[in-house]
């Protein structure tokens, strides 16, 4: 079996443990991409997810602009589209929230954290080919969680007692990318990532350097100030990048 039906395996695992979780109220919506969103999210994973990587990163979970529009992790549109290659069609959730409506690649919002991260990238490596030839980019969990008023919340701000279910079965799925791609180095984007890439490395017997980048999103005063100057020292000093 290649590399990339193995990390698609464990991706239609990590989506039957997820599928009937239930999460309280001030939650009133959860979009899963891995579902509504499986072909651009298979399309990612057969053409760039298919030989050992030397570097791993790691995000926390879809911005709505991005991923839950893509099915691509970080999936700014232009990045995924324009850069990767892909497109493909993308359903809709059920129950859809009428304030964050998925339209695929139609969405004309732009994923900030997104197109920094994919920018910077892109920018260091004009042919995609290039970056995916040692680097690999996933998401820890692929669940989107909204407020009735449209606010996003975090797997970080849901009760601990929720999160137990998704935490096992994001550490699996994990753990099946760091089995399967033998990393030498395994970078969060954002310190929640670093955590969970550390403590899954752990529990695994499994020693990668381990590191972060700061966080892209627009929510942080740090990353709007030369985010892609950051990342890219970030990444020089641990030993990724030359």
């Amino acid at each position: 079996m290649s590399l990339a039906r193995e990390l698609l395996t464990a991706t239609q695992q990590l989506r039957e443990r997820l599928q009937g979780l239930r999460f309280g109220p001030p939650v009133s919506h959860v979009y899963n991409p891995l579902e509504y969103a499986r072909t651009p999210h298979e399309a990612y994973v057969n053409r760039f997810g298919n030989s050992r990587k030397r570097v791993l990163l790691m995000g926390m979970n879809p911005g709505p602009w991005g991923m839950a529009q893509t099915g691509v992790p970080f999936g700014e549109i232009s990045a995924v589209r324009d850069w990767m290659g892909i497109t493909a069609p993308v359903g809709k959730p059920n129950p859809e929230h009428p304030k964050r409506p998925i339209v695929g690649f139609a969405c004309e919002k732009s994923e900030v954290s997104g197109r920094r991260l994919w920018g910077l990238f892109s920018e260091t490596y004009p042919k995609a080919e290039d970056f995916f030839a040692e680097h690999y980019v996933v998401n820890y969990c692929p669940l989107v969680w909204m407020e009735e008023s449209s606010r996003n919340r975090t797997p970080d701000k849901l009760p601990v007692a929720e999160m137990e279910p998704v935490y096992a079965a994001c550490d699996a799925y994990v753990g099946e990318h760091l089995r399967l791609l033998e990393p030498e180095y395994v970078i969060g984007v954002g310190a929640f990532a670093e955590g969970c890439l550390t403590r899954i490395a752990g529990a695994m017997k499994m020693d990668p350097v381990i590191g972060k980048i700061l966080h892209p999103s627009p929510a942080s005063p740090a990353a709007n100030r030369n985010w892609a100057g950051t990342a890219a020292k970030q990444l020089r000093a641990i030993g990724v990048w030359k």
